[in-house]
């Protein structure tokens, strides 16, 4: 009997997957655009038909396109951007001296523990101090003018600057820095080299949330006795009932703080270019 082998027949190789096609750039801006913005244009259409439904509250909430139509007047009239102007030349000259005070105490702080130990107690009484709540120190110890509302915008953006900058010190892997001092840096190098870049990006996320504290207190600030700014437009257009003036305000408000907000990002990018993010 003759037995016939049957050899199976080698699978034929299998074709190499196509790679994926890159999506074109304008493709990937638009989409970008769309998801960030889609939120917000569903709120913007929700503000401009509840009014029309609910009539008896339309005076207090008008519909978005009248108020940007008042918003608008505003600006072709100079008004907004004279109560603007007023606001920011306080706010930006309070942040920039926080900057200047709280990033060089911070890293003092942080890197000199027996500097630490002597105004951490003090430290530690006047950050848990609300700004707002020292509002009326400030303007009975320096009057109504600038110099009340340049202080306490001063003082409300200076605590989140200085703790970040303190964490972001004390929280230098202590690896780098053994690495480093085993290289023979010297401590002024070392602060330099090591430390400080290391800090930055939690420095700058204090830097971010002044910016906003900013904005915010220094619209409560200017409530109480001043002539101008968006938040003596938002409190004298409440007590006239100028309801749509009053929302211009605030909606100015919120588009100041998102332009400082991604100013800042875009600064923190720019001075951590060496800091590798998750999925790069």
């Amino acid at each position: 009997m003759v037995s016939v082998l049957t050899a199976e027949r080698p699978a034929a190789p299998k074709a190499a997957p196509r790679p994926a096609r890159a999506t074109p750039l304008p493709f990937r801006i638009v989409r970008a655009v769309f998801l960030r913005s889609i939120a917000i244009v569903a709120f913007l259409g929700l503000w401009e038909v509840y009014p029309r439904i609910d009539t008896e509250n339309a005076v207090f909430l008008p519909p978005f396109s009248e108020v940007a139509k008042v918003w608008y007047e505003l600006l072709l009239s100079g008004d907004l951007w004279e109560h603007t102007e007023a606001s920011l030349t306080r706010s930006v000259s309070g942040f920039v001296l926080a900057i200047a005070l709280a990033i060089p105490l911070g890293l003092l702080i942080g890197w000199y523990k027996p500097v630490a130990d002597l105004l951490n107690p003090l430290l530690e009484v006047f950050r848990n101090t609300a700004a707002l709540a020292l509002l009326p120190v400030f303007v009975l110890l320096l009057g109504l003018g600038e110099v009340s509302k340049i202080s306490i915008v001063l003082y409300s953006c200076t605590w989140p600057i200085l703790l970040n900058t303190i964490s972001g010190v004390k929280g230098v892997d202590p690896l780098l820095i053994k690495s480093a001092r085993s290289m023979g840096l010297g401590p002024l190098r070392l602060f330099q080299k090591v430390i400080l870049p290391a800090a930055v990006p939690t420095i700058f996320t204090g830097v971010r949330l002044a910016g906003a504290y900013a904005i915010l207190v220094l619209i409560a600030a200017e409530l109480v006795g001043a002539k101008a700014g968006l938040g003596y437009l938002i409190g004298a257009s409440q007590s006239n009932f100028a309801i749509p003036e009053m929302y211009a305000g605030i909606i100015t408000i919120s588009g100041i703080g998102l332009v400082i907000n991604q100013s800042l990002l875009v600064l923190e990018r720019r001075f951590s270019t060496w800091r590798v993010t998750p999925g790069e």
